[in-house]
């Protein structure tokens, strides 16, 4: 039998009936695989340029000095270990009256800091500034400082000349251009003196109630390197838990840097939709081109069944037949897409680095799994039904119905492609959106097409033009046919449209969300008398758009009139708000970009307390609508009543507060200004003039870190803007699938109507309509499935504003046009190029 089959596959593929079910898994098992050994290492790699944001793999972040003990455990452990010591102090530098003194941030690093990334140091202002320098060999040298840029205008000073810190002066030996792990906490918003660990305390700076953050920093060593931080993680979280440890926080790419965690988990679920359209598209292929082969061998089948074949002997022969293809399929679809995805490397040159981690077995593994599976689920329907092909059909060209076991089959196709969408989203609610939305369609455009066939039915008498009635005729012949093929044609544009035009609005909202004119400036520490006059300052220098916040320290005291402390929660994260201050804000109106998605935005009543609060720290915190907080503000308790929760956008670095109280209740608290702008290079300057004229001012370049935020971006993009070209060939692939599955009925058609006396014109411009007509419907379907999934895709999954454009529905009616056309020109050049006798023959 295997001889047989190994004949049998010889015969099919010169003949030509394999090749398109060969080249649909090809192209399907190289879109999925590529994909596959792209993002493994993408993924790797943009986790691992991530973790440089954090300057390790884990940091332990303590209000007092690291224990001893988890120095030890994490050495155990065979992690990399570094520390740094934050807080805010005076700079010194001048002597006499020529003085000046700025409040600063200053960092204490050991000398393996950072674990991940590398400071940049430079010697120029300017290019400090657009944070352009070398990498750093190592920490300052004993008896210098590395400082941002800004101070040097502010205590107007140099490099190379003396900076007073405390009881101790340094020299200044280099300007900050780049620091890994800067962040965006309060204390890292005053520029930046960053000195040896070891020298700290020459300096007499830190004292008995002194506010310093100490942080350890983690990372791992080898392949096991994460797993051992993970394990060093829960190990200290069961310390903490314990209660061992007060006032500790453990930040990750998981737990911190939430602009940072906000754009990995976009780009994840990009890559991840490029992964599920695929596997779509894929499957739509694989199981017309497996349908096309079913239908061109049910002679073949019979001639077998009537040379003494049993139906299991002919199940087996096809399903060999059918295996050999599967796996040389798959092979070569993995081969082509690991040599596809080293083209996309070269392709996207300095956007993607040169060190990604290597590629693993595992997507080549996954990619023969998905085209096996492809195969069961799509392909063995049909062949199952060869098994059921009568003898008879030698002498009458008749097909009996399917099965139940043949229909069954169908269901395990379901599943297949249920499971393969699951797998490649690696999200169950990804997966089932994405699933649901594509049957749902199916099952609309279904209705549509049998909607579309009646009312053509109406109307075919409404146009007196022989070519008109026989496309009409042709349509009505074949109803199942015909709505098969609107759905197919469908399905596929309206992928094609998801992943051309509505990809595009989906790329352009998520660039909206971090967008270039974002704030690269902060500007802290704001007296209300100097309000004003600073913001007729930044107008004036170049910051157009610079609105001022009043921002209020006050600590949380009780919840329900509960106290608050940190053994109120279990929540490591939660503790941590328990023991610190909040940065408070009061204004009447709800600021930019913050969204309520519970209760109401409040109304400033005179005696009323109202506060609106961001939906993470509520959830954070256990706090829900109608709750009571109180607060202490500068000994002075305030209590407010939740009304509204927001949500806010943490990737647009504008200024964002966790609560928000009514003015009228906050009107007798102490209060600074804050503001947040963008400042562009020509008015860098501005920068040094207010901290110049105001040295009570902290004026903050956060351009760094959104630069490196935006290069991740922007990394991404092009990586899914590439991937997308490999799930494009799987759509062309199931477009000319439903084209060509009617090619041999059309053709005996054609054959007919001739011999019966209708010319080459009527039939051209018959079948040209008649396309036409199925395209235009199939078109208009799939740009209004597409505009749909799209708004569902950016409304839930990536929490985007949804601008619906008419281009859609152009694009869509235009694609539906092409495609006709182009089908029209298949379903017509043989039939117009032989004598119908020759094609009434050949049927």
């Amino acid at each position: 039998m295997f001889l047989q089959a190994l004949r049998m596959t010889a015969r099919d593929w010169r003949a030509g009936q394999l090749r398109f079910l060969l080249v649909a898994l090809i192209v399907a098992v190289a879109a999925l695989s590529a994909a596959g050994f792209f993002i493994d290492r993408l993924r790797a790699g943009l986790n691992r340029d991530a973790h440089q944001l954090l300057g390790a793999d884990m940091v332990i972040a303590s209000d007092a000095p690291i224990r001893p003990a988890w120095r030890e455990e994490a050495s155990r452990r065979g992690l990399l270990q570094a520390e740094t010591a934050v807080f805010p102090s005076m700079a010194q530098a001048g002597e006499g009256d020529n003085a000046q003194s700025v409040l600063a941030s200053l960092k204490a690093v050991t000398p393996a800091y950072p674990l991940r990334g590398r400071v940049k140091v430079t010697l120029d202002a300017g290019q400090a500034a657009d944070s352009i320098g070398t990498p750093a060999a190592q920490i300052p040298a004993p008896g210098t400082v590395w400082l941002d840029a800004a101070l040097m205008g502010a205590l107007k000073t140099q490099v190379g000349a003396p900076l007073r810190l405390g009881d101790r002066t340094f020299r200044i030996a280099q300007l900050i251009a780049a620091e890994p792990d800067r962040g965006t906490g309060f204390v890292n918003f005053a520029p930046r003196v960053m000195l040896r660990f070891d020298e700290l305390a020459s300096t007499g700076l830190v004292q008995v109630g002194s506010r310093v953050t100490y942080r350890l920093l983690v990372a791992g060593q080898g392949k096991a390197g994460q797993e051992a931080v993970d394990g060093y993680g829960d190990w200290l979280r069961a310390q903490i838990k314990a209660g061992t440890a007060r006032g500790v926080r453990i930040d990750s790419l998981q737990d911190g840097r939430p602009e940072m965690r906000s754009t990995l988990e976009r780009a994840d679920r990009f890559l991840s939709l490029v992964g599920l359209l695929s596997a779509l598209l894929a499957a739509v292929a694989v199981a017309m081109a497996a349908r096309r082969f079913m239908m061109r061998h049910l002679d073949a089948c019979a001639m077998l069944r009537c040379l003494g074949l049993t139906q299991n002997q002919v199940t087996v022969l096809y399903l060999t037949e059918f295996l050999l293809v599967g796996l040389a399929g798959s092979v070569l679809g993995v081969l082509v897409g690991f040599a596809s995805h080293y083209i996309l490397l070269q392709m996207l040159g300095s956007l993607v680095p040169v060190s990604l981690p290597a590629a693993t077995f595992a997507p080549a593994l996954q990619g023969l799994a998905v085209g096996m599976l492809l195969l069961a689920g799509f392909a063995l329907p049909p062949v199952l039904q060869l098994r059921n092909v009568p003898h008879n059909r030698v002498i009458r060209r008749e097909q009996g119905a399917p099965q139940p076991m043949a229909l069954a089959t169908y269901g395990l196709g379901l599943g297949a492609f249920g499971l393969l969408l699951l797998w490649q989203a690696g999200d169950l609610t990804l997966a089932a959106s994405t699933a649901l939305g594509f049957l749902a369609a199916f099952g609309l455009f279904a209705l549509a097409g049998w909607v579309g066939l009646r009312v053509l039915k109406r109307v075919r008498g409404s146009i007196n033009h022989q070519a008109w009635r026989f496309a009409v005729t042709s349509l009505q012949r074949r109803p199942g046919a015909t709505i098969v093929q609107v759905v197919s044609l469908a399905l596929g544009l309206m992928a094609l449209l998801l992943l051309t035009v509505v990809r595009g609005d989906l790329m352009s909202a998520w660039r909206n969300a971090t967008p270039p004119d974002a704030p690269n400036h902060f500007v802290i520490n704001i007296q209300p008398d100097q309000k004003d006059e600073i913001g007729q300052r930044l107008k004036a220098g170049g910051a157009l758009e610079a609105p001022l916040y009043p921002m209020i320290r006050g600590r949380l005291t009780a919840v329900n009139g509960k106290p608050v402390t940190s053994a109120t929660y279990t929540d490591e994260r939660a503790r941590g708000l328990a023991e610190r201050e909040f940065n408070l804000s009061t204004m009447a109106t709800m600021p930019a970009q913050n969204v309520v998605v519970a209760g109401r935005w409040y109304e400033d009543k005179p005696g009323v307390a109202e506060a609106s609060v961001e939906e993470g720290l509520a959830k954070t915190l256990n706090l829900k609508l109608g709750d009571s907080m109180r607060f202490d503000i500068a000994g002075s308790p305030v209590e407010a009543k939740i009304t509204s929760l927001r949500k806010l956008e943490w990737g647009s670095m504008r200024v964002n507060f966790f609560v928000i109280i009514n003015p009228a209740a906050m009107a007798e608290t102490p209060q600074t200004w804050i503001t947040a702008f963008h400042l562009p290079k020509a008015a860098a300057a501005l920068a040094n003039t207010l901290s110049r004229d105001y040295p009570n001012l902290t004026v903050v370049d956060v351009g760094g870190v959104l630069r490196q935020i935006t290069s991740v971006l922007d990394q991404v993009i092009q990586a899914v803007e590439f991937l997308f070209t490999f799930t494009l060939a799987s759509g062309v692939l199931v477009l000319y699938a439903a084209l060509m599955g009617s090619q041999d009925e059309r053709t005996r058609e054609a054959g007919l109507l001739r011999a019966l006396g209708a010319t080459r014109r009527q039939l051209s411009q018959a079948q040209l309509i008649e396309f036409l007509l199925v395209g235009a419907l199939a078109g208009l379907l799939a740009a209004t499935g597409a505009a749909a999934m799209g708004w569902g895709l950016a409304t839930y999954q990536f929490k985007f504003e949804w601008m619906f454009s008419p281009v859609v529905w152009l694009a869509g009616l235009a694609a539906g046009a092409l495609c006709a056309i182009a089908g029209g020109w298949l379903g017509l050049r043989n039939v117009l190029n032989q004598p119908p006798l020759q094609t009434l023959r050949e049927a």
